[in-house]
Formats: C-alpha cells, structure tokens, sequence
C-alpha cells in the first residue's frame, strides 16, 4: 500500500529540488575556482613579501653605505684641511729658517752666532717634525681614497643586485599571472569534460532502466528509492534488486574504458533514511543504516568489476531530506540511495 501510494505521488514531479542542487553544484565549483585564486593570491603575496623584504635589507645597507661615504668624505675633506695647515706652517717655518741664516750672515758676534744655530737647529727639527706629519696626513688621505673607492664599488654592486632582484620579482609576478590563466583555462576544461561524461553516462542509466516511477533524477543525481534494494531496517540488498545493480555495473564499466586516466572521478553512492529513529544492535542509528545501505551497493558493484577507486560511500542518515513532510508518503521519498558522478 505504501509502494501505491509512493509512485501516485510520484505523478506530480517536483522540479524545484533539481534547481537546487542544480544551484548547488555551480555554487561548489565557484567555491571550489575561488579558493584556488585564493591560493594563487596567498603564494603571490608570500613571494612578493620575501621580496620586498630582500629590497629592504638591500636598501637599507646602501643607506649605510652612503653615511659611511659621507663620513669618509668628510674625513677627507678634515683631512686636506690639516694637509694645507701643515704645510702653511712648513712654509712658514722655511722662511723663518732662511731668514735666520740671512741673519746669521750678518751678525759678527759669537753669542748671536751660537744663538742664530741653535734656533736653526730647533726649527730644523720642527720642519721634520711638519713634514713626518704632513707624510702621515699624506698616507691617512691615500687610506681614505682607497676606503671611499671600496664604498663605491659595493654600493654599485648592491645597485645592481637591487635591480636582478626587482626584475626578478617583475618575471616572478608574470609567470605567477599565467599559471592562474591557466590552471582557469584547465579547471573549466576538467568541469566541461567530467560534465560531458556525466550527461552520457546518466543517458545510458535512463536507457538501462527506462520510466521507472520509483526512479528519479534529480538535478546531477539518480534518486532510487531504498524499497527497490532494501527492505525496512536492513541493508542487504534485495535479490531482485541485483539484476539493476547488473546493469549499472555494465555501465559503469564501459564508462571507465571511456574516460582518460588523467581526469579523476567517482561515483558517490550516498545512503539516505527517514526522519524515524531506530536502535538495533546492527544499527544504533540511522548513520549507521545510511552508510550500511550506500556501502553494500558500492561492495556489490565493486564484485562486478567496477574499479574501487572510482566508487565512495557515504552515509547522511536522515539530516538532508529532499520531503519536509512528516507523512509516510514523505518518509518514503526521504528513504533513498541516490547516485553522483562527481570530480574526486
């Protein structure tokens, strides 16, 4: 009486479930484009960081390479400074020497002979003393000329690495740019490619099991009622329920001889109750009886031939019903195995 009462209700096809998954799968595949632009931005942002980082350091030693050029100018220029008092003062020195001689010459005393040599002599040792200084001067500004020379050569080289390095980041940020057009261009040919299999293989489902009222599809899924494979509270299939599970078997089958290898899929077997509760030792809720039910259709068609790692099962219980109802009518459209072909 349930089974009638099931497929006169089955007469009045509601579409708006197909538009919501319909809605829920675009939806996925935007969540699924954003996060990889997200992932893209996240690389982006990490590579520019370490390089605006490498810029800074790189910056920041030419900054104290150019206070350092600046003081060693200013100790040169400290330098020439005392260089041309030293040698104001030998000149000076000079002249008073041979103006002492001068004087000298012209003195015919002995005492302000004595006296004229000693002070010669003194300023003689001055004028060495002057000119040692004025060679260490001499020597300190060579140091220096050579130190402001090294300055120069290092802050061209870190010039120079600044600029590899920000044409660097220029390369990086370009080939960054068309990895993400690209892996767009790759995703949407994946999608449109898994799509163009799913329409076909859903084509041969509904060859294979015609217009069966127990059997919906609903947006990207097939909707079997769990009548057709399970009786109430169990999760061994049916035996007249194989013959269906044959074909689908079949189908799967050849799909896999038809898809490439490199595009991977699976078919989710997903395992639905109603909203009533149940406890057996078996199974202590419906979680148990939903994933039960979705993985003995999946160890079934896997026995057939249908490759394992193109198959997942999946327990909801009763938590995502497609009938709000509370009838019995709604519990029995809410009590399903429904198939997805879906990108894994």
């Amino acid at each position: 009486m349930a089974l009638g009462r099931s497929r006169r209700g089955e007469r009045h096809i509601d579409y708006w479930p197909g538009f919501v998954d319909a809605l829920s799968t675009l939806l996925l595949v935007f969540v699924f484009l954003l996060s990889v632009f997200v992932l893209a931005q996240f690389v982006l942002t990490q590579e520019i960081g370490t390089k605006d980082d490498a810029m800074a350091r790189l910056q920041a030693q030419i900054r104290e390479l150019t206070d350092l050029l600046a003081l060693e100018r200013a100790n040169d220029a400290e330098a020439d400074s005392q260089m041309g008092a030293l040698r104001a003062s030998l000149l000076r020195l000079e002249q008073e020497r041979d103006a002492l001689r001068e004087a000298a010459t012209a003195i015919a005393s002995p005492e302000e002979i004595a006296s004229a040599q000693s002070r010669s002599a003194e300023l003689a040792r001055e004028l060495g003393q002057e000119k040692d200084a004025t060679a260490q001067a001499a020597a300190q500004i060579a140091i220096l000329n050579q130190q402001i020379a090294a300055l120069r050569r290092q802050i061209a080289a870190l010039e120079q690495a600044l600029d590899i390095s920000e044409q660097k980041d220029k390369e990086s940020q370009s080939r960054l740019a068309d990895l993400g057009r690209r892996l767009n261009v790759a995703l949407a040919q994946r999608v449109q490619e898994l799509t163009r299999y799913r329409s076909e293989f859903f084509g041969r489902l509904r060859a294979i099991l015609g217009d069966r009222p127990d059997v919906r599809v609903v947006g990207d899924r097939f909707v079997f009622q769990s009548e057709i494979f399970f009786d109430l509270a169990a999760a061994q299939l049916r035996p007249d329920a194989l013959p269906a599970l044959d074909k689908l078997a079949s189908a799967l089958i050849a799909l896999e001889k038809e898809i490439p290898a490199d595009l991977p899929w699976v078919l989710r077997v997903d395992g639905h109750t109603d909203d009533r509760p149940i406890s057996t030792p078996l199974y202590p809720s419906n979680w148990e009886l939903s994933a039960a039910r979705a993985i003995a259709v999946v160890q079934y068609l896997a026995q057939k031939g249908v490759s394992p790692q193109h198959l997942v099962a999946a327990g909801f219980g009763e938590y995502q019903p497609i009938d709000p109802g509370s009838d019995d009518e709604a519990r029995a459209r809410n009590r399903r195995i429904e198939l997805k072909l879906t990108e894994r």
